[in-house]
């Protein structure tokens, strides 16, 4: 029909064949179907003799071949479509379970650190209180909060923070009687209770050890503290020597020779005074350093700063020991620790009275830190 509406009703089909649509596109497109016609030559003029016209028409006929299998493949494409989906709906919800782990397992380990934090902080706070500076109270902190557990009780931090603080504090280091004569230099501040200091040391040597006990002053700018100690000398049978300079100090070391132990009492001069620091450290010097100690007495009662300043005027003294007195007149010990870490000096003794010779004792670095750690 579509021939002859072309060419007119004179039109002779001459072939009628099938043409498939190339490349991707076959898959959406139905099959055309090409149509061959001719005119006779003796039906009409209105075309050209021998005219023959090639006409290309779509399919008028329903082809279900073609049909079914773009239906398929639309079938496979729309499958492959859904799996893919559902792969990558998978993938997100496993993606989102390990994100939800993860940060729950985030959260429960924050969950403990703050905890073990808030238990530090207590701690903090407490030796701030105690008069710890903070300097070090926070190195304290820092120290052990990598050494801890997650889930730290408050048991187990105050024990990692107490034996952390007795390491710091070490061992004391007291006077020792070796086979050769011992000059024991008493240096420090005035009022801090040198000469009382003293006579406890020696008592306990003279009454417990046996040992042959000499004093030694050099403090002649008080003669109430050459009569203090020439008493204590008396009451222990214990010979007493007053020098004044470096050349008597000299003539000491001929005279106990045969002694055990020389116990120097200094004069008590103000850290602010350079040349007076000088003399006593003269005096020092005089004795070889394998024959002498050296203890800087300290009272438990002076402000921190004061002492700051005190340490650093004897800071060129080398291999002193501390020695803390007065603690029966201070509630904190707070200034002990803060000393031993900013001298890095041993500590040695500590006085807590009047009474000769029963109240001094050799520092209890476990005793401290328990101080250090309980409530006022």
């Amino acid at each position: 029909m579509l021939a002859k509406d072309e060419l007119g009703k004179d039109a002779i089909v001459m072939n009628i064949k099938t043409v498939s649509p190339k490349g991707i596109y076959k898959l959406f497109k139905k099959p055309l179907v090409e149509v061959t016609a001719a005119i006779d030559d003796n039906i009409s003029n209105k075309y050209d003799k021998g005219q023959i016209k090639k006409q290309t028409f779509p399919d008028i006929i329903y082809d279900e071949s073609p049909q079914e299998t773009v239906t398929e493949v639309k079938s496979v494409k729309d499958t492959f479509a859904i799996e893919e989906k559902l792969n990558n709906l998978q993938s997100l919800l496993e993606k989102q379970m390990e994100e939800k782990e993860e940060n729950d397992k985030i959260k429960e380990e924050n969950k403990a650190i703050n905890k073990n934090l808030a238990y530090i902080q207590l701690v903090y706070n407490q030796l701030v209180v105690n008069e710890v500076d903070e300097k070090y109270a926070n190195q304290i902190m820092k120290e052990i909060e990598g050494t801890l557990k997650r889930d730290s009780s408050m048991d187990n931090i105050l024990s990692s923070i107490y034996q952390k603080i007795v390491l710091k504090l070490g061992q004391p280091r007291t006077i020792t009687i070796n086979n050769v004569p011992k000059f024991v230099f008493f240096i420090g501040p005035t009022g801090v209770g040198k000469t009382t200091t003293i006579a406890k040391i020696a008592s306990k040597f003279k009454i417990e050890n046996k040992a042959k006990v000499a004093f030694i002053t050099s403090d002649t700018y008080r003669i109430a503290a050459v009569e203090q100690l020439r008493t204590y000398a008396n009451i222990l049978g214990i010979p007493l020597k007053v020098i004044y300079n470096v050349e008597d100090l000299e003539e000491s070391r001929k005279e106990f020779e045969d002694y055990d132990l020389i116990f120097v009492d200094t004069a008590g001069r103000s850290h602010k005074n350079r040349e007076q620091r000088d003399d006593i450290e003269k005096l020092i010097n005089t004795i070889p350093q394998e024959e002498r100690e050296i203890y800087l007495v300290l009272s438990a009662t002076t402000k921190y700063k004061d002492l700051i300043k005190i340490t650093e005027a004897y800071a060129t003294i080398s291999n002193y020991n501390l020695i803390f007195t007065k603690l029966d007149e201070t509630i904190s010990v707070g200034n002990i620790f803060n000393i031993k870490m900013l001298t890095n000096a041993p500590l040695s003794y500590a006085t807590f009275g009047q009474d000769v010779p029963n109240d001094i004792e050799s520092i209890d670095a476990q005793s401290i830190a328990k101080e250090l750690l309980r409530g006022q």
